[in-house]
Formats: structure tokens, sequence, C-alpha cells
């Protein structure tokens, strides 16, 4: 007695997996913040064109590029607050403010570069300790 079982297949998802150009813009969304080297509001700018370019049109890179938005809109309130303190302080605070502010250069850097990775390989990525400021 023969008996033929078929493969279990997984339902198809509607969650199609991003394709070349998609995961391309993906990736430029997390890497315009480094926009940021020639004017210090670019880390914001970058992403937020791209976003609003491509919300429409691909859903993949538009969801990374307000990913990257949300993540340089906190960064740059988490700079502004270590000037008003430093400001506060009278250049006291600069002890406390210069660690901190090179400690958040550097979380800054290694994560851009960790979600454009992820965004290259078509892998969706949530900053973590991000403000979801903009849905």
């Amino acid at each position: 007695m023969n008996v033929e079982v078929e493969p279990q297949v997984p339902p198809p998802s509607n969650d199609v997996a991003p394709v070349g150009d998609e995961r391309t813009w993906a990736l430029l969304g997390h890497l315009s913040a480094f926009s940021a080297f020639i004017s210090g509001i670019g880390c914001v700018l970058g992403p937020l064109i791209i976003w609003l370019v491509k919300r429409d049109s691909l859903p993949f890179a538009a969801d990374q590029a307000k990913e990257a938005l949300n993540f340089n809109i906190t960064v740059l309130l988490a700079a502004l607050g270590l000037c008003i303190i430093t400001i506060v302080t009278i250049g006291i605070g600069l002890l406390l403010t210069v660690p901190l502010g090179f400690a958040l250069f550097v979380y800054w850097v290694v994560f851009t570069i960790i979600a454009a990775v992820n965004a290259n390989n078509g892998i969706r990525y949530r900053y973590p300790m991000t403000l979801r400021l903009v849905n």
C-alpha cells in the first residue's frame, strides 16, 4: 500500500521579500544619515527626503527610511540635551557631556551601519532605544 503525503508548504505571506532596487533605497535611507558630516541637520534630512519620495512606491524602503528618521531625530534630541546641560552648567558639565557625546557618536555610527547592512540584506531593522515620533 503506497500512500503519498503532500509536503507541508507554508501559506503565502503578504510580506514579499524586497528585491534589488527596494533594498538599495532602504540602504540609502540609513546611510543618508551620514550627510550629517556635511550639514549637521543632514542626519534628519537625508532619511526624510527618501521617506517622502519612496513612501508610496517602495514600502520596504519607506519603512526603513522612516526608521532611520526616527533614530536620527532621537540622537539629535540627545545631542541637544547634552548641549543644554553644557550651557546650563556654564561649561562645568563638559566633564560629563564630552564622554557622553563621544559615546553617543559611536552609538550613532555603529547602529547606522548595522541597520544599513540589514536593509541591504532585505531584513527590516528596528533601532534600539528609539523614539517613534514619525508614524
